[in-house]
């Protein structure tokens, strides 16, 4: 791609280079300083230098418009962040991990810069991650047709992260204003650049990508970055493309202040990265074209260290954060749900099928509110609606803008869904985070960053993401069509999962998830789809609030605590044991994470005798947790010890006589109640 030559020595007025020599310079003075705070002990214990890397840094900072771009810095872009607009003494509550860091109040590793309220978005440090929130955002700006640019920054060795490739396929697919920016300074940490790839630069690894450009640059020279990044911005804008911008830049130092490029890089290589510093070599060339007096530059360079020193006495006296505070911005506050009490009704009608509650509803929540959008693989593609057909019709009407496929990329689907909804926060999304929930491995680590965003931004922001997963067997699907995950997708603080086994709870849970913040796992037993004993009356506007577990059978002998496909079994079994005069009692928890301990205290103090059901394999299962909840709030209540009911500790088999084996069942929660009630 051509790029005009809009910046040099000669065409950049005198006023804007020294803007830029103040920035150049107060960033040094800091990148040089943040090692000392560690040496004594008063933070900044991460620290990667960005010295080597002037050029495009400046660059990124001088080209962000803060009232209409977004920013997705990595952890080496603190000039970045300084010349976007953050001031020295942001720089160093952020490196202090002060209770006042813009970013996360000390929450987040050091050297990860932000500002929320400038779309400069604090992200994780899972490397490369963040090109898939910027493809989001980028998304965000085409569907809303606003003009800017969402750009990404990193190092040149992220980019092997396979979700690089799929931001970067993605944003040349879908048209979006992206510039994904490699800093190229030849090193991962130790690992040099030949062993990452066959090319010797990255961005050419993209060069067969259509509607995609790709530039190069010298990222130690300001004004040839400038150039660049000036001519993404404007190609960016005008076509609605993504840009790659490649610098190439050098690594002085070592990686961070945990490494020791002694150790890989010998005495030569070292004095040769020293040798093509960019900072002295800009302000030899300041004077040497007389815009500059030596006098002139100390005297910037004194004015430096002074606001320098005044942000370090600012930073060094600012309060730490409060211990007690831990446990604010783990969860948003949820919708309360709360038409109908605690979500449950006697009202009378035609019962309807799962299947229809769920695609019903999704309709109703889109026609509430305008800014909700669903994408997926097969979700959309003539009269087929996802895989199941969930989504059956949607399409029709609301349009290929609102409901579309994804690629077959579940850290993707998840990964833009988090950025999309970072444009507005009026923006709800509904992903199917996978066709089974089995295949939701590959979006762990988005579903990581998801559980952790907004606590990690001290509530600045949260992904309003509900993610849907068809989970649990008794279909003959064997492994990946068969599993069920809670007990994993449970253990992240920040998510909130939910597993409805009725038509009217799958209606009136989705209607609270989607009107919900933050980001919520659905989990739906896919054999209730349509199956007649998951069919119920749904009232209209039905909503079930989270947290509230609902009493499915009463009794009192025996309390049998289940959720999905489970609930329907212990109905089952429940009926048989009343043949023989024992009366059980059935809860179905709806709701794992908040769980609903309130009823569950009510049910065993009721009883006194407890069984645990659930499909998934008994050890390390879900079970286990409501076991030793039992145990710290309802211990002195029991008559016998809890005992649970689920899978072995082996796999689903795909014969169906294997199936039937491993999976619990009717006959099996029988038989472990029957067995508990004569202890």
């Amino acid at each position: 791609m051509k790029v005009a030559k809009t910046h040099s020595i000669k065409k950049t007025d005198k006023k804007t280079l020294k803007k830029w020599l103040k920035l150049l310079t107060l960033g040094r003075m800091l990148d040089d300083r943040a090692p000392n705070y560690l040496k004594q002990a008063l933070g900044w214990s991460y620290h990667a230098p960005y010295a080597g890397h002037d050029g495009i840094q400046l660059a990124i900072g001088q080209i962000f418009d803060k009232d209409t771009d977004h920013l997705f810095p990595y952890y080496r872009d603190m000039l970045t962040a300084l010349s976007a607009g953050l001031t020295a003494e942001e720089i160093i509550l952020n490196g202090l991990s002060k209770k006042d860091d813009l970013a996360s109040g000390g929450r987040h590793m050091s050297n990860h810069f932000a500002k929320p309220a400038w779309n400069i978005h604090n992200v994780s440090s899972c490397t490369g991650n963040h090109t898939l929130h910027a493809v989001g955002v980028g998304r965000g700006m085409k569907t809303y047709k606003h003009k800017g640019v969402s750009i990404s920054s990193q190092g040149e060795s992220s980019v092997s992260e396979g979700y690089c490739y799929e931001a970067i396929n993605g944003a040349s697919n879908e048209k979006l204003p992206v510039i994904f920016v490699f800093q190229d300074n030849g090193y991962g940490i130790s690992v040099p650049k030949r062993d990452q790839t066959a090319n010797e630069f990255v961005a050419d690894n993209f060069s067969g990508f259509k509607n995609l450009q790709i530039i190069h640059c010298d990222g130690k020279d300001p004004f040839d970055s400038m150039n660049a990044m000036l001519a993404a911005k404007k190609h960016a804008i005008e076509n609605s493309e993504p840009v790659i911008v490649h610098a190439h830049c050098v690594r002085i130092g070592s990686h961070s202040n945990s490494d020791k490029h002694e150790l890989y890089r010998d005495e030569k290589e070292r004095e040769e990265a020293k040798a093509q510093d960019p900072l002295p070599a800009f302000k030899a060339t300041l004077v040497k074209e007389n815009i500059f007096t030596e006098k002139e530059i100390e005297k910037i360079e004194k004015e430096c260290k002074d606001e320098l020193m005044e942000a370090h006495k600012a930073g060094v006296k600012a309060p730490n954060p409060d211990p007690e505070s831990i446990f604010d911005f783990v969860v948003p506050e949820a919708y309360p749900g709360d038409k109908f009490g605690d979500g449950t009704h006697n009202e009378e009608g035609e019962p309807i099928k799962y299947i229809t509650a769920l695609n019903e509803t999704l309709k109703e929540e889109f026609r509430h509110n305008p800014d909700t959008y669903i994408w997926g693989q097969d979700m959309a593609n003539g009269d087929k609606g996802g895989i199941f057909n969930v989504s059956k019709g949607m399409q029709q009407e609301f349009g290929k803008e609102r409901v579309f496929n994804a690629p077959i990329a579940e850290d993707f689907i998840v990964g833009t869904a988090n950025g999309m909804s970072r444009f507005d926060e009026k923006i709800r999304i509904v992903v199917e985070g996978a066709e089974f929930a089995d295949y939701f491995w590959p979006a762990m680590e988005q579903l990581v960053e998801c559980s952790h965003d907004y606590w990690r931004s001290n509530g600045a922001f949260a992904p309003n993401v509900v993610i849907r997963l068809a989970s649990g067997g008794y279909i003959g699907g064997g492994l990946y069509h068969s599993q069920t995950i809670e007990s994993v997708l449970t253990t992240f603080p920040g998510l909130r999962v939910i597993y409805p086994a009725f038509a009217d709870d799958a209606a009136g849970m989705l209607r609270t998830a989607m009107r919900s913040a933050g980001p919520i796992l659905y989990l739906e037993p896919k054999t209730c789809y349509n199956a007649k004993y998951a069919m119920s009356v749904v009232p209209e506007g039905f909503e079930v609030p989270f947290g509230k577990a609902r009493l499915r059978r009463e009794g009192k002998d025996l309390s049998i605590i289940t959720f999905g496909n489970t609930v329907h079994q212990s109905l089952e079994a429940a009926e048989v044991l009343a043949e023989e005069g024992y009366d059980v009692e059935v809860l179905d928890l709806r709701s794992l994470n908040p769980l609903d301990t309130d009823a569950i205290h009510e049910t065993v103090k009721k009883t006194h005798r407890v069984l645990v059901a659930h499909e998934d394999k008994v050890f390390s299962g879900f079970g286990g947790e409501i076991v030793a909840t039992i145990n710290e709030i309802a211990f002195e209540e029991l008559d016998a010890p809890v005992r649970r009911v689920g899978s072995p500790f082996t796999p689903v088999g795909f014969n169906r006589i294997l199936e039937k084996a491993i999976l619990p069942n009717a006959k099996k929660i029988e038989d472990a109640a029957r067995e508990l009630l004569k202890y």
